[in-house]
């Protein structure tokens, strides 16, 4: 079934982790063999050919690049130039891929429907289809001025998480607390202006609440799970999600085991002692359609390979081609074929097609 995956860090991956994408994930895992400068080493589960081997063919693909502040303990730049740099360079290996043939970006209502009919077509193998990316800034400490969101903008830009992990420039993150101040509350006036999506994702909930106040366009949560399952502010409360709901947001599903279940332990806690595989993720989706009373609000946004690999994943996926086990999941759930086409793709067309009108 034609997948779409909101959320996959490709370019950190392709840049920081020095991964080339083009080759499959048992090679990039076999060329990583002793390395030990990333937790995840030898363990990715993300490159192209498993994507169109998953027949994940549409994904959000992000910038990311964060600021800290000199007493911020969190890894990133010294400036926001710095790192607004660093997103260019993201753009520039995006850019790089579309031109040998491998991916194709997608910033409206036209890209989007010729890039669906590609992949429609069952005489084309997927071998020969480039992926379609959504760009997407996870964190928007880069953005140098509200000014560079134009700009942005213009290379393709289409959605942005206010913020990420800590304490942001625009909005704070996750295990931080405060609003958004000033540059937030400027930051989303420009966003609304250029039809940008929000990612509600990261926000903490002082910044989550504020931005629902003051922000009315497009909202999606790409990567999120519930805070009733696993107890942490990462996650989304019931009366978050009742609100996303009310505003038509779409919540994709992340697959990083330490939100799936309660009392992960990293670099302890392994996906299989703590029983975590595939069915988890889809009991915090049911859980989302418990409250919504329908499935009209839940899909896919893994973040596979966001600085994690095998050792915090799902036990029963090797690479992000198993995507394709969970609509007969969802069918021996009692889903109906029409609510799992919107889980694997539906859900996320009908937002897009919305929101680019």
């Amino acid at each position: 079934m034609f997948t779409i995956d909101a959320h996959l860090d490709l370019s950190m991956n392709a840049m920081e982790w020095n991964r080339d994408l083009r080759n499959t994930v048992f090679e990039i895992r076999e060329r990583e063999k002793g390395l030990s400068d990333k937790p995840d080493r030898a363990k990715g589960t993300v490159a192209f050919p498993e994507l169109r081997k998953g027949n994940v063919g549409l994904v959000v693909a992000t910038q990311i690049a964060r600021y800290v502040a000199p007493d911020n303990p969190l890894p990133g730049w010294a400036s926001p130039e710095q790192a607004w740099a660093q997103t260019q360079g993201q753009v520039a290996w995006y850019q790089a891929m579309e031109a040998c043939g491998e991916m194709v970006q997608i910033n409206d209502l036209a890209s989007l429907e010729k890039h669906l009919a590609l992949w429609s077509d069952t005489a084309i193998p997927n071998e020969q289809k480039a992926i379609g990316y959504i760009l997407s800034l996870e964190g928007a400490d880069s953005i140098v001025t509200v000014d560079h969101v134009a700009k942005a903008y213009e290379y393709g830009l289409r959605a942005i998480g206010p913020a990420h992990y800590g304490p942001g420039r625009y909005a704070n993150g996750t295990d931080a607390t405060g609003g958004l101040g000033p540059q937030g509350r400027d930051l989303l006036k420009e966003m609304e202006r250029l039809n940008i999506i929000l990612d509600a994702t990261h926000l903490c909930d002082d910044s989550f609440w504020e931005a629902l106040d003051h922000f009315h366009g497009n909202i999606w949560a790409s990567h999120n799970l519930c805070r009733s399952l696993v107890n942490h502010n990462r996650q989304f409360s019931d009366e978050q999600i009742k609100e996303l709901i009310n505003r038509g947001v779409v919540i994709g599903g992340a697959l990083d085991a330490w939100m799936m279940v309660p009392n992960w332990v990293r670099g302890v806690s392994t996906p299989e002692n703590m029983n975590c595989n595939l069915e988890v993720m889809l009991d915090h989706l049911d859980h989302i359609c418990q409250i919504a009373g329908n499935a009209n609000h839940i899909g896919i946004g893994s973040d596979l390979d966001g600085a994690f690999g095998k050792e915090q994943s799902p036990y029963d996926l090797e690479t992000i081609a198993d995507l394709q086990k969970i609509p007969d999941m969802l069918l021996k759930r009692g889903y109906s074929q029409e609510d799992i086409e919107k889980v694997m793709h539906g859900n996320w067309l009908r937002f897009l097609r919305n929101a680019w009108k």
